[in-house]
């Protein structure tokens, strides 16, 4: 989009000094693959462009909307165009956030996603104001009011929640408030306001027994209090602002924290610990700076309703361990695979919560994900 813009101005100064530009050519307009690679290596990695080709019919990006605006009216208005592209900058340097731009609010900056979509953000150049459960509790409609007011963000990109699965089967009043009634104040706050909405849902929200890839489709119907928690949420954000986002992801794992099941496996098998993991549950387990990059996009494209995103791929909770152990050197390891009945874990689980989107939208191989968080935490 900054590339465009960046382009479009430069070709209208060139009219106005008499040179004949007559059309601007928007690229790549079907995405392209392996360009982050400038085409030396051959991932199937696709970027999408104006349109992304994934879906059965071509979906159309922010890019479209951005084109077809200049076409007609000849400028087009969006907070992230209010940052220069890479080019522009010394991308040595950290990104410094303007609180004088308008940002992006960030709930629940301390979790694992909350501190994801910081880093994006960053990354990509888009300001944002992160905040805490202390300086913006969802459920309280006041503080919601004061932030908006404080702050005046285009979008809002909810992070909050609970996410104790175990613990939520005796604390379901504090489960239901910060992942339902919560939420469903922020989206009717959010649609009053005019503001765009994106929050996170689960695999949980399904019972397992489809025994194939949930869709966004599917019928829900959550075996624990967790699970529940996130369906009623869904229905609430739903019925409140039928223009917000809402994302379901699975068993989610990265580089910048420690609250994930791949840093749980090492460290317990750095220590020589037995690790007992089930061999019985299938997932489709989520790389968070793939998940927070692919949601942002949607979000800016300014997609709605429910999305799956996962990383593609799909295997039981020893089998992610095996794999785990093996990419971390751990050749001699005890692993001990159980059924998940012999967990004795609280909250009842599916066998199967496997997650694919029938929009299209697909993150990278679940293998690709593991070898660049290896690199990542290793560099």
């Amino acid at each position: 989009m900054r590339w465009l813009k960046d382009t479009w101005d430069c070709a209208c100064r060139l009219r106005k000094e008499n040179i004949p530009v007559v059309a601007v050519t928007a690229w790549a307009l079907l995405g392209a693959y392996d360009w982050n690679s400038l085409l030396i290596c051959s991932n199937n990695h696709y970027e999408p462009g104006v349109f992304d080709i994934r879906s059965e019919k071509p979906r159309p990006t922010a890019l479209a909307k951005q084109l077809r605006t200049l076409a007609t009216a000849g400028q087009f208005q969006h907070p992230v165009l209010n940052e220069k592209g890479w080019w522009h900058k010394n991308i040595s340097s950290p990104f410094i956030i303007n609180r004088e731009k308008i940002p992006l609010l960030i709930t629940g900056c301390h979790g694992t996603l909350g501190k994801a979509f910081r880093k994006i953000c960053e990354r990509r150049a888009i300001p944002y104001i992160a905040l805490s459960r202390q300086q913006m509790d969802i459920s309280k409609p006041s503080q919601i009011h004061q932030a908006i007011e404080l702050y005046k963000p285009w979008g809002i990109i909810n992070t909050a929640g609970y996410v104790r699965v175990d613990d939520a089967e005796t604390h379901s009043d504090e489960c239901f408030q910060s992942n339902a009634y919560g939420p469903g104040t922020l989206a009717t706050l959010c649609s009053e306001t005019g503001i765009r909405l994106m929050t996170f849902s689960t695999d949980l929200v399904f019972d397992g027994k489809k025994q194939a890839p949930y869709h966004e489709t599917d019928d829900v119907n959550p075996l624990n209090i967790y699970g529940s928690s996130k369906a009623r949420g869904e229905e609430l954000i739903v019925q409140a602002d039928g223009s917000a986002l809402i994302i379901r992801t699975s068993a989610f794992f990265g580089p910048w924290d420690r609250y994930n099941f791949v840093f749980h496996v090492l460290e317990t098998l750095k220590q020589g610990l037995p690790l007992h993991v089930a061999d019985d549950v299938m997932i489709s387990p989520t790389y968070v700076p793939d998940l927070a990059d692919a949601a942002l996009d949607l979000f800016i494209d300014e997609e709605k309703g429910i999305w799956h995103l996962s990383n593609q791929g799909m295997l039981t909770w020893n089998e992610f361990a095996l794999h785990i152990a093996d990419r971390g050197g751990y050749r001699n390891c005890s692993i001990m695979a159980r059924p998940l009945q012999e967990m004795a874990l609280k909250a009842r689980r599916p066998l199967y919560s496997v997650l694919e989107s029938n929009k299209g939208v697909k993150l990278p191989l679940l293998e690709n994900a593991l070898q660049r968080y290896f690199e990542d935490q290793y560099q």
